[in-house]
């Protein structure tokens, strides 16, 4: 039996301590490289020839969102979010969401048989009380669920660390661990499951203020701080709150194909990848981060213009400042230097070229604004600590294993 690991007083502060703001970071000291789809090193693509069950098939019509012509498989997908008190109501509604608006997608598009069934589980059935005060109502109490799980998810929010005081949840979490296909967590719902002894030996992720403290307490888990989700087996861990509906997404994707998983991200008016790689720290959210208009809007064209010469004078001379002040101003609004800026939205912008095109790296140079192949090799291992080649043959290594992985299930 797992040895239960006390609360401890840092994880309780959880409820009272404002949120300090990010810092990007450059090479994790003690963490290791991710192998989610947020760090490029997994992608979900749908396989056709593996779904044949039933063909849909939508006319393209002003009135319809979709228009696909995709084999998807007719089954039935049991998903499970197991909630407690005090959960973050996104945690669970967002995911979910994903799921039925999945559903009604292939609905509208001639589906017989919806892809997922969703429902809610809880210490005991009836109304459940989350951390907004927002009452969910439970279909089931945990010892009521029976059957096979085909999707089993864990929330977080500030309910967790009491939570995690009951041992029946731990027990119950481990057994339903072995009946489902696979287990995903959002946010700080990490904890669950490491508390239940499933992310022994693997990588996993969760909120970026509590990755130090899930590698801290259960040093046998390979913590990765920057992906929005890591999969290791069929252990699916995200980061903070929305990035359970960026799982989601992927997890639909992987069942349903690219066709369906974007269809629900725009009725959702959502990217279906996020933009910067999808990472918790990407230069585009740290963007978010200035207050005043001009560098906000500064960011977001240097991310437009990044095949130019961007220098600390010409970015001056953009928001109408002196280069000394701008670079004060700069580094004060957002944490890091201009250059610094500069750089991680180049690689952010390399790392999705050599993910999903076979451009020459000379061409990805190019249109990045590097200007030399050492200087883009140089940025990769300051930022990502590996070089531009090693990145792109590790993910196409890895996209082999999944779609490996994938057919051996689905055979």
């Amino acid at each position: 039996m797992r040895r239960h690991n006390p609360i401890t007083p840092q994880f309780r502060k959880l409820r009272l301590e404002p949120s300090p703001l990010p810092q990007f970071p450059t090479r994790n000291c003690n963490l290791q490289p991710a192998s989610g789809r947020n760090c490029g090193i997994y992608v979900i693509a749908a396989i056709a020839g593996m779904c044949d069950d039933y063909l849909v098939k939508v006319k393209k019509e002003p009135s319809r969102v979709i228009s696909l012509r995709t084999p998807i498989k007719a089954v039935t997908r049991r998903v499970v979010m197991a909630a407690f008190h005090d959960a973050e109501v996104l945690d669970i509604t967002g995911p979910l969401d994903v799921f039925s608006i999945a559903s009604r997608v292939l609905a509208a598009a001639g589906a017989k048989r919806p892809p997922y069934s969703i429902e809610i589980v809880a210490s005991s059935a009836g109304p459940l009380a989350t951390s907004s005060g927002i009452k969910l109502v439970a279909d089931r109490s945990f010892s009521e669920l029976a059957g096979q799980i085909d999707t089993l998810m864990i929330p977080g929010g500030i309910g967790t660390s009491e939570a995690m005081t009951s041992p029946g949840l731990t027990r119950w979490v481990r057994a339903m661990a072995i009946r489902a296909r696979r287990v995903c967590s959002v946010c700080t719902g990490a904890f669950i499951l490491a508390d239940a002894g499933l992310l022994d030996g693997r990588a996993a992720t969760t909120h970026w203020r509590w990755c130090e403290l899930l590698a801290e307490r259960y040093p046998a888990i390979s913590v990765q701080q920057d992906p929005i989700f890591v999969r290791d087996g069929k252990f699916f861990t995200s980061a903070g709150v929305t990035a359970g509906i960026d799982l989601a997404l992927a997890l639909v994707e992987e069942d349903l194909g690219r066709d369906v998983a974007l269809a629900t991200a725009r009725l959702m008016v959502m990217f279906l990848k996020r933009p910067g790689g999808q990472s918790q720290f990407s230069a585009q959210l740290s963007s978010q981060l200035a207050v005043r208009d001009p560098i906000r809007e500064l960011q977001a064209w240097i991310g437009e213009h990044l095949d130019q010469e961007l220098t600390v004078e010409a970015m001056a001379e953009k928001v109408a400042m002196s280069p000394r002040n701008f670079a004060r101003v700069f580094r004060r609004e957002t944490g890091m230097t201009p250059g610094h800026f500069v750089e991680i939205s180049r690689v952010e912008r390399a790392r999705r070229r050599l993910e999903e095109s076979a451009d020459a790296i000379e061409a990805i140079v190019a249109d990045c604004g590097f200007g030399t192949r050492e200087s883009m090799r140089r940025a990769f291992l300051r930022t990502l600590g590996v070089p531009p080649g090693s990145y792109r043959d590790r993910f196409r290594k890895s996209t082999r294993q999944e779609n490996q992985d994938r057919a051996r299930h689905t055979a």
